[in-house]
């Protein structure tokens, strides 16, 4: 028998589940599937929300064909195979073919370049399903020319709904007497999934008594499911929900929100080495040179986790993150090296001045390159005030020190050796 899942995809708009700011009534992808001329996008949200279905159903109300290839096991032959079949039909039947590609951030750069040419020429209409964030995941060319779709958790009320209505309108279900008396432990081992929803709904209907009335309760459940109920998808949204909260633990300087969200992690097997980089990355961003010490621990603890291993690298993990949590922030150099950034690319390639030239020649010598260059070990404290920025940037504050016992040093010493000149 078919799954019930794949028996419950709905056959019109009106029937979908959730999405109601995409699909519902002057939603814009409504309004563009109702015009008839969809742009090339990506769907990206958590599992079982609606993408494959979503894709699918487009095609079928635009009476497009429809062509679908899943990112694991499909090569660049794969994509090109589709594109030509896609072209052949455009040019016989003058039919927009529709390319769905599920899991997309799984292609490597060049099966998304595969890509580029048939969307930017229209002869494919590119809809990629995905649970990454594409900004981190699909090549900025092929981003460019794709719309981007945020599909949202299903609500309570809406898994709900899909329970009953598969009940009443299944035409295997509806045959069986079942009632729902507890949707806790059921919506709770479903994770917000609708496929894993009505897999689990058709999975308890498959083990009731034959022929006996069965009321689902919440014990039932985990009785027959019996599986781990906390949710950690360590390939899906939840990693990145999850990381987010235990680096804005760190940052909000609350050990125990941060102790906490580690311990998630590292119960739903997340990789250890992950969880240490971005403590890295924060003892630079977010503490800074309020406690250089941190940016030393967090990188000494990436060296011990990865001789140690687990389960003792939670020990080291913990240290870390707690000393992260309590430790003054500093943002300063986050926010002046993200400055000079966005400096240069107002203000193109400057000229070096001249005594900062290196002279390796003759003729630049003869050009002054290096000339007026003065060596600050010569003076006395080792320093000497010079002009080391573009002319047109002379005075530009890049670097504002932080409100911290360490970085208000940093100032009185800017102040004194720079006189004024950058304004400290």
């Amino acid at each position: 028998m078919t799954p019930l899942a794949e028996r419950m995809r709905p056959q019109i708009l009106e029937t979908f589940v959730g999405q109601q700011h995409l699909v519902g009534e002057g939603a814009v992808l409504r309004q563009a599937i109702e015009r008839g001329k969809i742009p090339s996008f990506i769907l990206w949200g958590p599992p079982g929300v609606g993408k494959t279905t979503l894709a699918q159903l487009i095609a079928k109300l635009l009476d497009k064909p429809f062509y679908q290839l899943s990112a694991i096991n499909a090569g660049v032959k794969d994509i090109r195979d589709a594109i030509e079949s896609a072209d052949k039909k455009n040019l016989f039947q003058q039919k927009g073919a529709i390319l769905f590609i599920d899991e997309i951030h799984r292609f490597s750069k060049s099966q998304q370049d595969a890509l580029l040419g048939a969307v930017e020429k229209g002869i494919v209409t590119l809809i990629g399903a995905t649970t990454e964030n594409p900004s981190f995941e699909v090549i900025p060319a092929l981003l460019s020319r794709c719309q981007v779709y945020v599909l949202q958790h299903l609500t309570k009320d809406e898994l709900i709904g899909l329970v009953d209505r598969a009940l009443i309108e299944d035409e295997w279900l509806k045959t069986l007497d079942i009632q729902v008396g507890e949707y806790d432990a059921l919506l709770l081992y479903s994770g917000g999934d609708a496929r894993r929803l009505l897999n689990a709904l058709e999975l308890i209907a498959n083990y009731r008594e034959p022929g006996e009335p069965l009321v689902i309760t919440n014990d039932f459940v985990r009785e027959l499911i019996q599986q781990n109920a906390a949710l950690y998808d360590k390939t899906g949204e939840q990693h990145y929900d999850i990381i987010s909260a235990f680096i804005k633990s760190m940052r909000g300087s609350d050990p125990n929100a941060a102790v906490y969200w580690l311990a998630r992690m590292l119960d739903g097997g997340e990789d250890i080495e992950f969880i240490a980089r971005r403590m890295v990355i924060l003892a630079s961003e977010d503490v800074g040179l309020a406690n250089p010490n941190a940016l030393l621990l967090a990188t000494t603890t990436m060296d011990a986790i990865r001789m140690i291993g687990m389960p003792e690298a939670r020990i080291m993990l913990s240290q870390c993150a707690i000393y992260l949590a309590t430790s003054p922030k500093s943002n300063a150099s986050y926010l002046a090296i993200n400055e000079a950034m966005s400096l240069v690319k107002q203000t193109g390639s400057l000229p070096v001045p001249l005594h900062l030239r290196n002279a390796p020649t003759k003729l630049m010598k003869e050009l002054n390159y290096g000339s007026g260059y003065q060596y600050a070990h010569d003076f006395a404290g080792n320093f000497v005030q010079q002009d080391n920025l573009p002319e047109a940037l002379d005075g530009k504050v890049l670097y504002e020190p932080g409100a911290n016992a360490t970085e208000e040093r940093v100032r009185a010493q800017l102040r004194e050796q720079w006189k004024g000149k950058y304004g400290y």
